[in-house]
This record gives structure tokens, C-alpha cells and sequence, in this order.
């Protein structure tokens, strides 16, 4: 079970940025996207550089004795960079690159103290879980494991408290994104505060190793989940509402795609049907089916019923915009009905009664056709249409 923590966060991050990966293979000029990537693969390497086993294979390659603590040390340091520049990119704002800079040149200082004090320190006992407080006392290596816990410490401190202020002034997944990014950096928060009060107790004589081993370790873990879930979110949310709203709609057009039925099969009008695609293609190519239809039944269509049916629903509805889906609803429907009575499987072209083009190639719009679909089956006035259509035809027969 060593290490098991750490590779399971590791594997999260690193998850999430596969998921990342595409966007920033298209986009690698947008330091947004970079910095979000920089975050999640950065904490994935402080989990893997501090899981135990990694520990031991580092410092046994390296023939050093505890190389992985400044290593691990480095990393989380890094990390602690990126996170406020993503912050700062996140924001936005008239003096983001300046900005940025600053966090990055802070830190690289940083990294350089760690790399200067474990140096000069002098750590000859290979220590794989309790460095921080094995240590605590010793020249050098002491101020090394100080100075990387107040860099962590600092940095998702500032993170937890602009995306908790940010989250305030602005709503949807975003907000939802920064509540759970800053609510996570509070956890990461918890790793240093126990890791700082565990070198603190060995200080005055006391052992509080287990804060350093155990829950240090938990709440990264937990920082490690509410991290990419909050920096996916803004990301993957948007994503799922579109998706989530596509389906709805592929749903809610079936009415109008079986109103058509007959002609897209005797017409061979609807596209092949895709299958395993998106929520998105598969709306796309309802709406192309019922768009071929209407483009063959418009010469059939009546607007002098759409002026009527018009009128006859905005009375009833008060509604411009559902009144127009009926009107064009019962247009549609009782088209269809003449259509199929005129026109046998084997009479072509569509032409229309008269000779001319009643309504001269005009059509519903793309954003009205979910509306006619619903009043296919909810409006009394298409089945009123639909019945006079067909008296009509039997009657002039």
C-alpha cells in the first residue's frame, strides 16, 4: 500500500491533463492553457517524486542519499509557481505577463535556495517518509525543508483566497470551478500547515512526525482531486450543457422527423445514420433530414393557412414565437398530407398544385424547428389542419 496515495493523485492530475493535452497541441501560443497544464503535470510529479517506492529508486539510481527530498521539494515548488500564474492568467487583467513574471522569478529564487541548502547540508540517513521531521534540526537542510513549506504555504494561500474573492463575481461553471479550485488549495493549505507544525514540535523536543506521514499525505490527496476537478470544470462544463442540450433536442425533434417520415423514405432524403457519434452529430443530422424534407414539401406549402393558423394562436397563446412554431406546424402537417395524396411513390418531381412556388423557398429557421416539433403534437390547431387537409383532398378527388 506504499505510495498508494501519491499514484492514485499522480494519475488523477495526469488524467486530467490527457484530457488537456488536444487543446493545448492546437493552441500552444495560449499561455492560459499552458499554464493550466503546467499546474496538473507539475502536482502529478510531486505525488510521483514523493511516494515512497519513487524515493527509494531515486535514491538508490543517484547513489545520494535522500536526492528525492530536494527533487520532491522542487517539484512541489514549481507547482506552487504555476498555480498563481494560472491564477493570474485566469483573471485576466491590463498587466497579466508582468504579473505572471514576478510569481515565476519569486520562485525561481526558490528553487535555488533548495538547491543551495541541501547542498551545503549534510543528510548521510536515507529517510523515505519522515525527512521533514528527521531533520528539522540540522544546518541547512532544516531551513531547505522551511523554505519550501513557507513557498507552498504562500503560494495556496493567495490562490485559495482569489478564486474564493473571484468566485463571488461571477456565476455558471465557472464559479462552480473556483469554488472547488479554492476549496482544494485550502486542502493543499492543510499539507504545509502540518508539515510547518510537525518541524516546529521536533524543535521544542516534541514528536509530531505522524502529521508529517499521515496527514500531510491525506489532505494533498484530496487537494490533488479538488484541484483538476475545479480546473475542469470551467473547461468540461460548458461542454456537457451543450451535449446535455443537443440530446434534448435530438429528442424533442423526433415528432417532427416522423411527421416526414414518409417522404424522407420515399424521397431517399435522410442521410445514412451516424452512429457512436456526439449528442451534437447526431442532432445535426436529424436537423439535415427534416431540412432535405422541408426543401422537397415546400412548394406544397400554403401560406395563406400559415396567416390564419398565425393569427388563430396568438389569440390563443399570446406568444409571438410559439405561435409562429404552430403556424408553421400546421403548414408542415397539412402539407404532408397533400403531398402524399397527390403524389404517388412513383410520380416526380414535386410540383406544386397551381404551378407556382407558394412560399418561394421560405422555411422555418434552424432554432424554430424544436418549437414546431413540440406543436406538432400539442397544438389542436395543426390537428385541425391536418383533418381539413385531408377533407379537402378527399372532397376534390
Amino acid at each position: 500500500m506504499n505510495g498508494l496515495v501519491n499514484y492514485v493523485s499522480c494519475g488523477l492530475l495526469w488524467l486530467g491533463l490527457v484530457a488537456k493535452a488536444p487543446d493545448l497541441v492546437r493552441h500552444r501560443g495560449d499561455p492560459y492553457l499552458r499554464a493550466i497544464c503546467a499546474v496538473l503535470g507539475l502536482a502529478g510529479v510531486c505525488f510521483f517524486l514523493g511516494a515512497e517506492p519513487t524515493v527509494a529508486a531515486v535514491n538508490h539510481l543517484s547513489d545520494i542519499p535522500n536526492l528525492a527530498a530536494p527533487l520532491t521539494y522542487a517539484s512541489i515548488t514549481a507547482y506552487s509557481a504555476a498555480s498563481q500564474v494560472l491564477v493570474v492568467y485566469w483573471r485576466g487583467g491590463p498587466h497579466v505577463h508582468r504579473t505572471s513574471r514576478r510569481w515565476i522569478v519569486a520562485y525561481v529564487f526558490v528553487l535555488l535556495g533548495i538547491a543551495v541548502t541541501f547542498a551545503l547540508g549534510d543528510a548521510p540517513v536515507e529517510r523515505r517518509t519522515d525527512l521533514d521531521t528527521y531533520y528539522a534540526t540540522t544546518p541547512f537542510i532544516a531551513e531547505m525543508i522551511v523554505l519550501y513549506l513557507a513557498g507552498h504555504l504562500a503560494a495556496v494561500s493567495v490562490t485559495t483566497v482569489s478564486s474564493l474573492r473571484w468566485a463571488r463575481e461571477v456565476r455558471g461553471w465557472l464559479r462552480a470551478g473556483l469554488v472547488v479550485l479554492g476549496l482544494g488549495t485550502l486542502c493543499n493549505a492543510g499539507y504545509s500547515i502540518s508539515k510547518l507544525a510537525a518541524v516546529t514540535a521536533r524543535w521544542s523536543g516534541r514528536d509530531w512526525s505522524g502529521l508529517s506521514t499521515t496527514v500531510s499525505p491525506a489532505a494533498a490527496g484530496l487537494a490533488a482531486l479538488m484541484t483538476v476537478t475545479g480546473i475542469l470544470i470551467p473547461l468540461v462544463g460548458p461542454r456537457t450543457t451543450h451535449w446535455r442540450r443537443a440530446r434534448r433536442d435530438f429528442a424533442r425533434l423526433e415528432p417532427l422527423e416522423r411527421e416526414l417520415d414518409e417522404l424522407l423514405t420515399r424521397r431517399s432524403l435522410r442521410l445514412p445514420r451516424p452512429r457512436w457519434a456526439s449528442p451534437a452529430t447526431r442532432l445535426v443530422w436529424r436537423q439535415t433530414s427534416i431540412h432535405n424534407a422541408l426543401g422537397s414539401l415546400d412548394a406544397f406549402f400554403d401560406p395563406d393557412l400559415y396567416e390564419r393558423t398565425l393569427e388563430a394562436a396568438a389569440r390563443e397563446s399570446g406568444d409571438p414565437e410559439r405561435a409562429e412554431a404552430t403556424a408553421w406546424a400546421a403548414v408542415i402537417a397539412a402539407a404532408t398530407v397533400e403531398e402524399r395524396d397527390r403524389h404517388g411513390p412513383d410520380r416526380d418531381p414535386l410540383v406544386p398544385p397551381d404551378g407556382t412556388e407558394r412560399f418561394q423557398d421560405r422555411a422555418p429557421a434552424p432554432d424554430t424547428l424544436v418549437a414546431v416539433a413540440d406543436a406538432l403534437t400539442a397544438s389542436p390547431l395543426v390537428a385541425a389542419a391536418r383533418v381539413r387537409a385531408g377533407t379537402t383532398r378527399t372532397g376534390t378527388a
